[in-house]
């Protein structure tokens, strides 16, 4: 029944992504990235405000786990402080290479992905848009990414 429910809140973010579009401005840091996998291709837009993402968007095609986890994401992560950001990260990092559940972090709609830790061939499916924030965020201070 939890597999059901899990395979529903990705095909809704799927059918119905959550900030998908572009933004544009001087404050607005942007990353393109391709998966080198499977071909899924998406450009990140992030609007940071001191240490914080105020807002934040993508566009992109794919697979239902790559375009539903960038659409997690995005709702996960705005308004929130980078050092924040950073935890959550970590935790969705953890939840999808080892199928970790997180106690202290609560990652959303991302722990509906949790299944893909045991298909090894879609980690990057629904790691691309992090690994594509990592790049915007490289040189903030604030924010520590997974590899910190």
């Amino acid at each position: 029944m939890l597999d059901n429910l899990y395979r529903q809140v990705i095909m809704d973010h799927y059918r119905n992504k959550r900030n998908f579009e572009e933004i544009k401005g001087e404050n607005i840091k942007k990353a393109h990235y391709k998966n080198p996998t499977c071909g899924d291709v998406m450009t990140l837009f992030v609007e940071l405000e001191q240490d914080r993402v105020r807002r934040v968007t993508f566009l992109g095609e794919g697979c239902s786990i790559s375009m539903a986890s960038a659409s997690m994401m995005t709702e996960l992560i705005k308004n929130k402080p980078l050092t924040e950001i950073t935890s959550l990260r970590k935790a969705f990092e953890q939840l999808i290479r080892y199928g970790n559940i997180p106690d202290e972090v609560d990652l959303g709609d991302s722990l509906s992905l949790q299944g893909v830790h045991q298909l090894k061939a879609r980690h990057n499916c629904a790691l691309m848009t992090w690994q594509a924030l990592d790049k915007v965020l490289k040189d903030e201070k604030d924010y520590g990414g997974f590899y910190s």
